[in-house]
């Protein structure tokens, strides 16, 4: 397939992302970047199904974007040595994320949850749970005071750092952050690359010396290049753009009913004091929803000065007292 196409699509949508998972070498690949293993150290991945199994008719129905099941090289631990044919299994669960999604730990650890407890059947021992490791690949700001755009989890003991245990573990690519920081070359950091790029000089910086990538990129110009896949990705993509203009659109209703909460409280007292009090709940409303949208602080600032007609010390004091606990 010739690389002077000029439409390819674009790695961060969910149609795509799924799609260059079908590929073996590709998943491998990104895999064992993740795991921080040498790819030769994976010695198998396979699809599984992406629904997660309900207990009961009640229960909240999980839909994974990639679950794989991964056998690889087991690492030695310190001071002891692994035999050659000890292998590690995990489930993963690969997750691409382009709205922006305010409950997404919550999110993460119910499918992370789902994912564990469904490795277990009635009778079994507890020791066939195999590790499970939740994946996001965010393209937007989950940890905006945090400079790393790469961020792993486990269950600590919280003053020894003791690991609890290694069964669950989780995964967060913050893909905006790569714009105008430089980071320390890891082929990671080639996959996150890879997944944000958008041109083709873009995708070919990523899979320079990486022959995992060279792979995802043949990959993505030969499904870029089926009419059919191509209708379905366009299908997908116009799906996620009416999804933000929705959630936009429900944002800017949100504040401007805060703002005309804050006038009304004004209106009705017919006092400083209430003036004071219609703006501070104004506020407070506005900030409520800017956070549930996933503004950054300064976004909200600026809509405060905007809404409310406020100096920008008079906006940060409703975010001291507001930003962080919400009742």
């Amino acid at each position: 397939m010739s690389r002077e196409q000029t439409f390819l699509m674009k790695p961060k949508v969910d149609f795509c992302f799924k799609e260059l998972m079908e590929d073996g070498e590709v998943r491998k690949g990104f895999i064992s970047a993740l795991l921080d293993v040498k790819p030769e150290d994976i010695r198998s991945t396979e699809l599984l199904p992406t629904h997660l199994r309900k207990e009961h008719e009640e229960d909240k129905q999980g839909i994974l974007d990639v679950r794989a099941f991964v056998r690889s090289q087991a690492k030695g631990k310190e001071g002891t040595f692994e035999e050659e044919n000890q292998e590690e299994v995990s489930q993963m669960d690969l997750e691409i994320q382009l709205a922006s999604f305010p409950l997404w730990p919550e999110r993460s650890i119910f499918y992370l949850a789902k994912m564990y407890a469904g490795g277990i059947q009635k009778g079994q021992s507890y020791e066939v749970l195999p590790k499970c490791i939740h994946v996001g690949i965010l393209d937007f700001l989950l940890f905006e005071e945090d400079e790393e755009y790469y961020s792993r989890f486990h269950l600590w003991e919280d003053t020894r750092r003791r690991m609890y245990s290694d069964k669950l573990e989780l995964h967060i690519l913050e893909l905006p952050k790569l714009a105008g920081r430089e980071y320390p070359p890891t082929e990671l950091l080639k996959w996150a690359s890879f997944f944000r790029a958008e041109k083709k000089e873009e995708f070919e910086m990523a899979a320079e010396g990486s022959s995992y990538i060279e792979r995802a990129y043949e990959r993505l110009t030969e499904i870029s290049a089926d009419d059919l896949k191509r209708l379905e990705y366009e299908a997908r993509e116009k799906a996620i753009r009416d999804h933000m203009y929705l959630m936009n659109y429900n944002l800017k209703k949100g504040l401007e009913a805060g703002r005309e909460e804050g006038r009304k409280e004004g209106r009705k007292e017919g006092r400083k004091e209430g003036l004071e009090e219609g703006l501070e709940r104004g506020s407070k409303a506005l900030i409520k929803m800017c956070r549930e949208y996933s503004c950054t602080r300064e976004e909200a600032c600026s809509r405060l000065m905007q809404e409310f007609s406020i100096s920008s010390e008079e906006a940060e004091k409703y975010l001291e007292k507001y930003w962080i606990a919400q009742p």
